[in-house]
């Protein structure tokens, strides 16, 4: 590996020092290798140099391999991934400097942006990973770089059943709460499983409804034939032209949607996906949270950010009136992940009460 880098990077100072055609600069280096008595088979070289120069690098296997879920880096000499939610460090090195034309290959084709003004970023790439870069001086010295895959299919509720992430009744519970249009909020830690378990109750409806999704960076998978996504936007250089998720909410609600559904609550935008389920739109969002309750709870105060004037007593009893089921996923010890927690809403005269939901 360290010879491939060290050829992919005498082939990028061609590149930089004025040759254009990628295709002739692997071949002569090829070539200069073999002469030089480097035993590697000459189409696998090749195929190696072209993907450092063109495609995602070392990283390329990585992100090819189907058991990791997620890639990150901490340094040129700390690289780690999650194998079946099993996180392992891989023996790979890879120079500062590739690690930042790596970024910027990635960034290339997402129109977002990464310096000392805005030293963080979020983007979706080609193959529909999700990129998180952060860089120094926020971080204490190399660029810390995460690369978090998702799965090409969508998988159905019955699927989620044979990998037993739920039990059959409670699939049966979920589906049947999507169809009669409940507003569903599904909570979790980061990897739980959360969007995968969002996607698998949105497939319920795939054929009749039609999907308007907003999120930060596209995560969603739907197999819906009615379906508009949008991701926000950060400012440009100017510090102009930032689409935040409250202004894409308030903008879906314009679009007729059956169903509305917010990747991630993070933040203010909590009301604006309030006061849309209370208007009579069926909804569903993920929350980070560590229990179905705590999550409700959460749904109570992020609203509360969007300003002084916004009431505590109206945004709690909007959530109890507008939340109807809360389903809690987790991440176990042996790497699978499962719905450990579900409650649903028992709404009275005067007050809703919450209940647990038969998990089997």
């Amino acid at each position: 590996m360290n010879s491939i880098n060290t050829l992919a990077s005498l082939a990028r100072e061609r590149l930089i020092g004025g040759a254009t055609d990628v295709d002739s600069v692997v071949a002569a280096i090829v070539d200069e290798a073999f002469e030089s008595g480097l035993s590697i088979d000459e189409r696998d070289l090749g195929s190696q140099l072209k993907k450092n120069l063109v495609g995602l690098g070392p990283l390329e296997e990585l992100l090819l391999d189907p058991n990791i879920e997620e890639v990150w880096i901490n340094s040129p000499s700390q690289i780690f991934v999650a194998r079946n939610a099993v996180t392992e460090q891989v023996d790979l090195e890879i120079s500062d400097l590739e690690i930042r034309q790596l970024v910027e290959r990635m960034l290339r084709s997402s129109g977002r942006r990464l310096d000392r003004s805005e030293p963080f970023v979020d983007a979706t790439l080609t193959d529909g990973s999700r990129l998180h870069v952060v860089i120094p001086e926020v971080t204490r010295k190399f660029w810390s770089v995460n690369i978090r895959k998702f799965p090409k299919r969508v998988l159905s509720l019955q699927q989620l059943v044979e990998t037993k992430t739920l039990g059959p009744n409670l699939a049966r519970y979920l589906e049947s709460g999507f169809v009669e249009g409940k507003n569903i909020l599904v909570s979790g830690a980061t990897q739980a499983g959360k969007t995968t378990l969002l996607c698998a109750i949105l497939d319920c409806g795939s054929n009749s409804q039609r999907l308007v999704s907003v999120e930060e960076t596209f995560e969603i998978r739907t197999n819906y034939v009615d379906w508009v996504a949008m991701q926000a936007r950060q400012p440009n250089l100017e510090g102009v032209g930032e689409i935040t998720l409250r202004r894409l909410v308030r903008e879906a609600l314009r679009m007729r949607p059956t169903r509305l559904v917010i990747g991630e609550v993070r933040q203010a935008e909590a009301l604006d996906l309030l006061i849309a389920l209370n208007s009579g739109i069926s909804g569903m969002c993920t929350i980070h949270a560590n229990s179905a309750f705590e999550a409700l709870r959460k749904l109570q105060l992020l609203p509360l950010l969007a300003g002084e004037n916004i009431p505590s007593r109206f945004v709690e009893e909007t959530v109890n009136q507008t939340i109807d089921i809360v389903v809690h996923c987790q991440l176990n010890k042996d790497g699978t992940r499962s719905v450990s927690q579900a409650i649903e809403a028992r709404r009275g005269i005067t007050e809703t009460c919450w209940v647990g939901v038969n998990l089997d």
